[in-house]
């Protein structure tokens, strides 16, 4: 096996210089630099990550901690993290908080035990705890998808949430568009299955409906909205309570493609049919989308996107560590099917022209 004084033989230079560009620990020029890397790829030298850490005090890894277990959303969030830590040489230690506070501090606090260099989180709905470990230890960490702001009574550096990079898609306008489209198509009891309350996407699409409703000159009818907690089971419960009012919707709104599921499985039983009975859009697009019949129109996330916006903004974290925090929302896409009572046409998106 090739070792770092065969690399430096190799290249004609120091064991020293070697170190130096293998661990970014001193200026090196740019042709003693590729004399360095020709040497490893030729020799295929391998390099002692534990050794490197203990030279740099850095593991070359990244923590993420999202429920990309029991939230299939996450799992393209989680392929654009992946490869863009990939593309910088990072690994990825992974934790599923399963959007449980006390379960999220607690993979938290054990990811920074393994001493990664960063994490990349998707908070929980009471990310209080988890925002005070983080700030008071000084872990250089990005809060994606959920956005979380800091505490209005509570000044202190630890637990300033605004102190934190976090990047996430637009909510509000995107779901003021689904509701805007199906009162546009003559529906004038749009309902919601919304999130569970506490997350800022649960917030901001309720918003959006709210903005939608306004928009298309219908009032707000708190009846017309309820809570499916972010899940299957949930959005079945939330959208069956919705079926059973006197005057029920003739349209609905799913903020989350977990809840989509739950709310056609409920729409079943109650033996109604999309669009004929019931008209439905979503928030969240999802692979199997367009397999549904009618096919679903929905909300599509930059998920890939967010997941490698999210590596770099925390890499530029680790780079400069006192550059203020930014906040990155990232456009989504209203992609349209059938499934709002539209007839079939060529699939198409559009990027940012909310109405």
């Amino acid at each position: 096996m090739a070792t770092m004084v065969d690399v430096a033989r190799s290249a004609g230079v120091s064991v020293a210089t070697v170190s130096h560009v293998l661990n970014d620990t001193r200026p090196v020029l740019p042709s003693t630099r590729q004399a360095v890397l020709s040497a490893i790829e030729e020799l295929g030298y391998i390099p002692n990550t534990l050794a490197r850490s203990l030279v740099t005090s850095r593991t070359r890894s990244i923590g993420l901690a999202v429920s990309a277990i029991s939230n299939p959303y996450f799992t393209e969030i989680l392929q654009g993290v992946e490869a863009g830590a990939l593309e910088h040489g990072y690994s990825l230690l992974i934790a599923d908080p399963h959007d449980d506070p006390e379960h999220e501090l607690k993979v938290v606090q054990l990811l920074h035990e393994r001493r990664v260099d960063g994490m990349i989180v998707a908070p929980s709905a009471d990310p209080g705890a988890l925002v005070a470990h983080l700030g008071r230890h000084s872990v250089p960490t990005v809060f994606l998808d959920r956005v979380v702001e800091a505490p209005p009574d509570d000044p202190s550096p630890s637990d300033q949430a605004c102190a934190f990079d976090q990047v996430c898609a637009e909510n509000i306008e995107p779901t003021a568009q689904l509701v805007t489209h199906l009162a546009g198509l003559g529906h004038r009891r749009i309902g919601l299955v919304a999130g569970l309350p506490g997350l800022s996407t649960t917030g901001e699409r309720i918003a959006g409906y709210r903005y939608g409703l306004a928009a298309a000159g219908l009032p707000y009818d708190e009846r017309l909205l309820a809570h499916g907690d972010s899940e299957s089971a949930g959005g079945e419960r939330a959208t069956s309570t919705l079926l059973s009012l006197a005057a029920p919707p003739t349209a609905l709104v799913t903020a989350n493609n977990a809840m989509t599921i739950g709310a056609l499985r409920a729409l079943r039983e109650h033996g109604l049919s999309v669009p004929g009975d019931l008209a439905l859009c979503c928030f969240d697009d999802f692979a199997w989308a367009d397999l549904f019949e009618p096919r679903l129109t929905a909300i599509a996330q930059p998920s890939k996107e967010i997941g490698a916006e999210a590596v770099r903004l925390l890499l530029d974290r680790l780079a400069a560590p006192d550059r203020p925090a930014r906040v990155l929302r990232l456009p989504c896409a209203f992609v349209h099917r059938t499934s709002c009572g539209c007839p079939e046409q060529p699939e198409k998106s559009t990027k940012g022209n909310v109405s």
